[in-house]
């Protein structure tokens, strides 16, 4: 139920591309390069964002931070009797196709599931999930002979894969007409989902995507530890302050002797507690500054190669084993980075069965001196995006818009069971007032398509695992202050693909790697930095500054 423990999957897949700008790689010769948004002209093209009068009221209410940035609203039960949000039957009887991704299981053809979402959409609406992990080459086959169906979600991390800048208003149907500003208003539900999530979908001041699995609190994720023993021996959260404070935890807590390190790797969740920008900055003269050209990101490489050094990362971790999550249930790590997704009752049931005690926790955010105001670089408010067919007639666009409009029904609506839960009786049934699938809802509504084409904004919610709720609610509530837009947040720009390579600086990523793990020095590090600056860097900061920077700005 918890939409994040999607993402923390998806921020898997995609890693740092889940924290980066929407690109998408420019193809030669006559492929078309969509322009980016220009300030007023994506103003004009968003939706207006009115919040939604039949969402059920949450336990614990949302917390807002700086612009775009709120905490999830977090429910502690199921409603009982789920209010309605959508009157009547939204479709008119169309025939439709949409292809989704998944990883998983597909759901038998024309199940019972699938017929009964069908009769309340009032559409036949014919959903063929492919496989997500050979997705991003599926797509483009499609694309290649103009054969996408009529609505498709493409996931972000994969739109240079896609080149979706070239597909926008050529295959993807412009929606700009149907629900800039107030127009929207006309689907309430679509009018709930934030701002920046509809943003995520324009290019070149059109809007064209409708946003799944969206939340004002995309971060990349946290620093995790084991709250259960570590308060067991006196430490809590709010005594670590510094790096320095983590450090003298990974002297405390290390003991190679019974099999206990204090941590596995916490690089990527880590390195901007010493100032430097997730990816770009803008110095003082207005000039462009890349993370690897900042004194800051060596000072962080520096204090993370001294952390591997010294003996306090799981051996395992520095080899490059991916069973971290093992280890921290078992207690043999306590302190590991991850997507804020791990944190759901799912990690909780895996982690209890290990141990009895286990309860997951997230050190604040902080600044590697203890000083100063931290920040939490945002991420975009969503990775999932679909998109509806550009030979599609108005009335059929309109139709689609109204279907889309009862698969973003508010969390604990009667839309919402039906489409995450189906049909009580048949494939759940309450227990303990919770929804619980049976042996046909396991097999034909678990391994979820709909919310794929759209769906309602993150809540945080973990029916029999209120702790775990309360704790993550918690969390988010503390550190919503510090949530940052790094520069160039939201700006969709297609790159060609030599400076895409340029961007994935794989040589200088691959030896920093090295060097958090210890087995490099954080020297060497430098030499690869100083060739990738001389050549790709340059020409990557020169394409940067000529066609995102001087003509759209920031987007701050």
């Amino acid at each position: 139920m918890n939409r994040r423990s999607f993402l923390s999957t998806a921020a898997t897949v995609a890693g740092a591309a889940a924290m980066a700008p929407i690109l998408s790689a420019c193809g030669g010769g006559s492929t078309k390069k969509a322009a980016l948004n220009s300030t007023e002209g994506l103003k004009a093209a968003l939706p207006a964002y009115v919040p939604n009068a039949n969402a059920v009221k949450p336990d614990i209410a949302p917390v807002q931070g700086g612009p775009g940035a709120a905490t999830d609203p977090a429910y502690l039960s199921y409603p009982t009797s789920p209010p309605t949000s959508v009157s009547g039957i939204p479709g008119k009887g169309g025939s439709y196709t949409a292809v989704t991704p998944l990883w998983g299981t597909n759901p038998p053809v024309d199940n019972s599931f699938y017929q009964a979402m069908n009769k309340a959409l009032g559409v036949e609406l014919t959903i063929k999930p492919a496989d997500g992990n050979n997705y991003n080459t599926i797509v483009p086959t499609m694309t290649a002979a103009k054969k996408l169906p009529d609505w498709i979600t493409l996931p972000t991390w994969w739109n240079p894969n896609f080149n979706l800048g070239g597909l926008t208003g050529t295959q993807l149907a412009d929606l700009t007409p149907y629900l800039s500003g107030d127009k929207i208003k006309k689907y309430p539900n679509l009018a709930a989902l934030p701002t920046g999530a509809w943003q995520v979908g324009a290019w070149g001041d059109k809007l064209y995507g409708i946003p799944s699995f969206s939340t004002n609190f995309a971060i990349s994720g946290c620093t995790f530890y084991r709250r259960d023993i570590l308060e067991a021996r006196g430490i809590t959260a709010d005594q670590v302050k510094s790096a320095d404070d983590l450090m003298n935890l990974g002297k405390e807590l290390t003991d190679a002797k019974r099999g206990v390190w204090a941590f596995e790797d916490v690089w990527t969740y880590l390195y901007t507690a010493w100032g430097g920008p997730l990816k770009w900055k803008v110095d003082g003269s207005g000039k462009l500054v890349h993370l690897f050209e900042t004194q800051e990101f060596l000072e962080a490489l520096d204090w993370h190669n001294r952390l591997a050094g010294a003996g306090y990362v799981h051996p395992d971790a520095l080899a490059g084993d991916e069973k971290g999550g093992t280890r921290f249930f078992s207690g043999k790590s306590l302190i590991s980075g991850g997507g804020t997704g791990a944190w759901n009752l799912a990690d909780h049931q895996s982690g209890i069965a290990a141990d009895p005690n286990y309860r997951r926790g997230a050190f604040n955010t902080i600044t590697h001196d203890g000083k100063g105001t931290p920040a939490i670089y945002m991420g975009a408010s969503t990775g999932i995006i679909s998109y509806l067919n550009a030979n599609l007639k108005p009335e059929q666009i309109e139709e689609l818009l109204s279907v889309a409009n009862y698969l973003a029904a508010p969390y604990g609506t009667a839309e919402y069971t039906l489409i995450n839960f189906g049909v009580e009786g048949v494939h759940h049934n309450r227990e303990n007032g919770v929804p619980t699938f049976t042996e046909e809802g396991k097999k034909d509504v678990q391994a979820q398509t709909f919310p794929f084409l759209t769906a309602p904004s993150a809540v945080i919610s973990n029916p029999g695992g209120d702790q775990v709720t309360q704790d993550y609610a918690a969390w988010q509530g503390a550190n919503v202050k510090y949530l940052t837009k790094p520069i160039f947040w939201g700006m969709n720009y297609s790159m060609p693909p030599s400076i895409a390579a340029a961007e994935a600086a794989q040589s200088v990523s691959d030896t920093v790697k090295e060097c958090y793990r210890g087995k490099k020095k954080v020297s060497e590090v430098q030499d690869v930095i100083s060739s990738w600056r001389s050549g790709p860097g340059e020409r990557l900061k020169a394409w940067m500054t000529e066609n995102v920077l001087n003509k759209y700005g920031t987007g701050q």
